[in-house]
């Protein structure tokens, strides 16, 4: 009876803690993953207008040399009008030859109504001065080293065009299948799969989702759209400078609360609409990444908490729960990393302790499972995406790791930005564990001239 009484006690206590990835995160994604995939099968299709609109694309262009043709290229391999369509190309301070890359693109695409205009440094104010050149009674905004896939910008126009209550929408963003299967180095390769499998789980389950609450935390940087008219009345991009040249991290996050939260208009995304970008380049880059996007969150959360949250409304503000759920939950999954170490020191049964790992391991396998359904019925328009998808089913197993893995990141970039400055260059991972190095070799040479001296004064 006292070891039954004391297996119940130590188990007890570590389902109490596996309540809080199961109560946030497990049972709320099931639920409305479930909802996505039922509303997915009443969804209307959409007719086209008697006459398409115009349309502007923007594409800043910072030594964009070696991606902006193939960029132009997808545009102009769109399924809509030509003819309705103005792309403004808006150089920020490039240095290399993006001009010849367009000036190759305007002999090679004929048709497409192009221009090419020089801004000042930074994204934020090419996207700006972009905007009012712009004509088209919408403005899309894409990265110029991603790839429009060729019903993209038809699939949000018909969006627009059909609910006239949508503001602004982002698109869906993939890593390109092909570069993704070459990446060379299975450590590299791996980090590649998923980070797509990633992507793909994201926009077109997480977003989506959060879309049809009208809870969308963030439109893409890389693939936006917007009505003309909506953005006009916005601040526009956001150029409050966080160094000599540099715009604040997050203007694309920024831009979303603008459009949502101050001026009350709704944002979607357009899930049909995808925007392929090139693969993670390594395991640096998705330090900095991850650091920079974690900052930028939390910069954005900051300003607008400050005029929404309210304590009548707390829990029913859904950025105040995004925040307790990206943010708060993030350090005691962290803290009971090294608490587990501890409470086998205190005599916790190391099988009780993996057991309560391997069963949390296994819900988030099982949301992955959930996920992997539901994205795979909304890339059934796209038999090729599917299939290289569905191949990656194993992913699942894998995916929890990875995220686990990125959280750390995310952690680190939450104290980072609670103890640096904001800055668009983030300190690689190299970086910090030589200053994390040097700090410990500091306090480890102090303690010693501590003992020194004591041993002298003695």
């Amino acid at each position: 009876m006292y070891w039954l009484n004391l297996a119940l006690t130590r188990m007890g206590f570590w389902i109490t803690w596996a309540l809080i990835p199961i109560v946030v995160e497990i049972i709320p994604s099931i639920v409305s993953t479930a909802k996505l995939m039922h509303r997915q099968r009443r969804m209307p299709k959409l007719k086209a207008p008697q006459k398409w609109p115009w349309v502007t694309i923007i594409v800043p262009v910072y030594n964009s040399e070696d991606t902006l043709f193939d960029c132009i290229r997808s545009i102009d391999r769109q399924t809509y009008p030509k003819q309705a369509m103005q792309i403004i190309l808006a150089n920020n301070q490039s240095t290399d030859d993006s001009f010849g890359a367009y000036a190759r693109a305007q002999d090679a695409f004929p048709n497409l109504f192009l221009r090419y205009v020089n801004t000042d440094k930074g994204k934020a104010r090419a996207l700006n001065a972009a905007i009012y050149e712009s004509i088209g009674s919408y403005v899309i905004n894409i990265d110029s080293d991603g790839l429009l896939e060729p019903n993209a910008v038809k699939n949000m126009v018909l969006r627009f065009e059909s609910d006239n209550s949508i503001a602004a929408m982002t698109g869906a963003v993939l890593p390109q299948r092909q570069l993704v299967q070459q990446v060379s180095g299975w450590w590299h390769r791996l980090l590649a799969k998923n980070e797509y499998y990633e992507y793909a789980q994201a926009f077109l389950s997480g977003r989506t989702i959060e879309s049809f609450r009208d809870q969308l935390f963030t439109m893409s940087g890389a693939f936006s759209a917007f009505r003309r008219e909506v953005l006009m009345e916005t601040f526009l991009y956001d150029t409050d400078t966080i160094g000599e040249d540099t715009d604040t991290i997050g203007e694309d996050t920024d831009m979303t609360f603008q459009i949502r939260t101050r001026l009350g208009k709704k944002v979607v995304i357009c899930a049909n609409a995808i925007f392929y970008v090139e693969p993670i380049s390594g395991f640096a880059e998705l330090y900095t990444q991850r650091q920079r996007w974690q900052r930028g969150e939390l910069e954005v959360a900051q300003n607008y908490m400050a005029q929404t949250a309210s304590l009548r409304g707390f829990f029913k503000d859904f950025l105040v729960r995004r925040i307790m759920i990206d943010h708060t939950f993030t350090f005691p999954r962290m803290i009971w990393t090294f608490a587990t170490l501890v409470l086998i020191a205190f005599g916790y049964s190391t099988l009780v302790v993996g057991l309560s790992y391997l069963l949390i391991y296994g819900l988030y396998v099982l949301v992955g499972v959930i996920n992997f359904i539901s994205v795979g019925i909304l890339l059934k328009p796209y038999p090729a995406e599917r299939r290289f998808y569905s191949r990656l089913w194993w992913l699942t197993l894998t995916l929890p790791i990875y995220m686990f893995l990125t959280g750390w990141i995310r952690l680190v970039g939450v104290i980072n930005a609670m103890t640096t400055h904001a800055t668009w260059r983030m300190r690689g991972f190299s970086e910090e564990w030589h200053q994390l190095i040097a700090v410990l070799r500091d306090d480890r040479q102090t303690v010693r001239d501590y003992y020194r001296q004591r041993r002298k004064e003695k």
